[in-house]
């Protein structure tokens, strides 16, 4: 694969600092980093061996349906980011086939997998990217505590494996700009609290300075197979799933959608009617169109960075090609490079932080004792709030799996009914700030508001064919903020550490207050709430897609386009 995108010229030979004894054989195992360009992992496999074994493991528990989850999709991963997954794998596959190779997939618990492939292929390396995240890091770590004898029925201890056996373990950190783990160090052992403390510590990649790696001539071949069952990539009918409606999304999973895209956003004449040298260079977050939908009004690269179809490095010195040849540009935090360095910033935060995908045991995280409405919560989920600039938002996100950063925050702040950083989306007025127009515009973002006469003539009965509002933003934005303004109190008050009985003592509190509403209001609550259970609203989506300034029709031909 040839990649040369960026203003300075790709280098196609990098040293290594130890190479493997002639006639060894290597693991490159693919997890993320599904790319050949700027994957130092895959390089340094190829380096010195006489044969490589290019391994990825299907992991049921991340990949096959779960028939508990709320949507199709596995335990793990919605059934969108499964099917971009394996988009991804078959695009590496073509690149490795045209380099004299293939794509190895095995299905099983991966440490397993991987412990019975280092033993039966005789490998003296084994090559992986670094990944901080908690998944990976529980399937890297060494088990010591473990007798010897036992050791293979472990799910933790790789690395451990392949060390006591004498394999080379080469894991380099290439999915972010920067190591987290030195990142931390550098800090005193603790992950910094800003994104300009973080920037003050991590400086200039130590990489930036050289152009990275961008292209491998071929491969070594492929050892004996042996005993282990070996397979091509299964399509999302292969793993399990069934009925599944094949919706096409605008994004296609891969690293040559991922080089096209970046091409697009960086390299390409113009980008939005400008030239693309100009919009890197003004590009400015928040700024930006949530509701653009034929061209995006940002690169739509997060996906491709997640699994490494796209290398976060390349991107970055792409950008710097850029900012060298204009006179101004805009800086972090606004800028693009700042997106990557807020990625970076994040993954550090992540990296340092014991449970941080989640409020009980975060010692950064607010403790709220949030309400728990499953009604509601489906109601969000589903599209079916009554808000249509919110079941827009939610609806692209069934449908495509991405959305707008500025449309996350939207729908993120409707669900809490408030904002922990002080900031509210309005549900009707944000939407509009963006498409004035349609429904007729006064009620577009507001159909509950329109007199019947315009609802029948639309052929849109609120109640009927659209959901009624499942709740008032304005008295619950309200509510939600007064409740939270308690909860900051308590944490202040008792820094940052309310137990489980200050918090059901404050909730306590709040459901005695809600006692005393007045009844015709719970009444109405209660009626609206039936209503939902069982009106089956065939056509939700004539509001929400006219309210993301597309039509059905439209969007459908833009799907076929791509």
């Amino acid at each position: 694969m040839q990649v040369s995108l960026c203003l300075s010229k790709p280098v196609q030979n990098l040293k290594n600092p130890l190479m493997a004894a002639s006639g060894s054989g290597s693991i490159m195992w693919f997890r993320k980093g599904l790319r050949i360009h700027d994957n130092p992992a895959l390089e340094y496999a190829s380096k010195g061996s006489n044969f490589v074994y290019l391994v990825f493991v299907i992991d049921p528990h991340y990949m096959e349906p779960d028939p508990k989850a709320f949507s199709p999709g596995s335990r793990l991963a919605g059934l969108n980011r499964i099917r971009f997954l394996l988009e991804s794998l078959v695009d590496l596959d073509t690149s490795l086939k045209k380099m004299g190779s293939r794509l190895l997939i095995i299905k099983g618990e991966p440490s397993q997998v991987l412990i019975r492939c280092l033993k039966e292929w005789g490998v003296k390396k084994l090559c992986f990217e670094y990944d901080s995240d908690p998944y990976y890091q529980a399937l890297d770590i060494k088990v010591k505590s473990m007798p010897a004898d036992r050791r293979a029925e472990s799910s933790v201890f790789v690395q451990d494996y392949a060390s006591a056996a004498g394999i080379e373990v080469f894991s380099p950190v290439s999915h972010t700009l920067f190591n987290p783990a030195e990142i931390i160090q550098r800090n005193g052992g603790k992950p910094p609290s800003t994104y300009q403390s973080f920037l003050k510590l991590a400086g200039q990649p130590s990489w930036a300075s050289s152009p990275l790696l961008t292209s491998l001539a071929s491969l070594p071949p492929i050892g004996d197979f042996g005993s282990c069952e070996i397979s091509e990539v299964p399509t999302i009918e292969d793993l399990g799933y069934e009925d599944i409606e094949q919706e096409r999304t605008l994004f296609r999973g891969g690293e040559s959608e991922a080089l096209k895209r970046l091409k697009e956003s960086v390299n390409d004449e113009v980008r939005c009617c400008i030239p693309h040298e100009k919009w890197v260079a003004n590009f400015e977050k928040p700024k930006g169109d949530p509701s653009a939908f034929v061209k995006p009004a940002t690169t739509v690269l997060s996906p491709y960075l997640k699994f490494g179809c796209l290398s976060s490095r390349y991107f970055y010195q792409c950008l710097q090609d850029v900012y060298k040849n204009v006179q101004k540009h805009t800086s972090p935090p606004v800028s693009l490079a700042g997106q990557l360095l807020w990625r970076d910033f994040f993954y550090t935060v992540a990296f340092g932080t014991p449970n941080f995908d989640r409020m009980k045991g975060n010692r950064i995280c607010k403790q709220i004792p949030w309400n728990d409405d499953d009604e509601l919560l489906a109601a969000w989920r589903e599209a079916r709030t009554g808000y249509p600039w919110i079941d827009a938002i939610m609806v692209q996100l069934r449908k495509w799996g991405w959305m707008h950063h500025l449309a996350r925050h939207s729908v993120a702040c409707f669900l809490t009914r408030g904002d922990l950083y002080n900031r509210i989306y309005s549900p009707i007025s944000f939407g509009k700030k963006y498409d004035p127009n349609d429904m007729p515009k006064e009620y577009i973002y507001e159909p509950w508001t329109a007199p019947p006469s315009i609802q029948r003539k639309a052929k849109c009965i609120i109640g009927r064919d659209y959901p009624k509002p499942v709740v008032s933003h304005d008295s619950a934005s309200k509510e939600c903020k007064s409740k939270l303004a308690e909860a900051y109190a308590l944490n202040q008050k008792l820094n940052g550490q309310p137990n489980e009985e200050d918090l059901d003592n404050l909730r306590r509190k709040w459901n005695q207050d809600e006692d005393l509403e007045p009844k015709t209001r719970r009444q109405r609550q209660k009626d609206d709430r039936s209503m939902e259970k069982y009106v089956q609203y065939e056509f939700p989506e004539y509001l929400t897609l006219k309210a993301s300034r597309v039509s059905y029709d439209s969007m459908s031909k833009e799907c076929e386009s791509n």
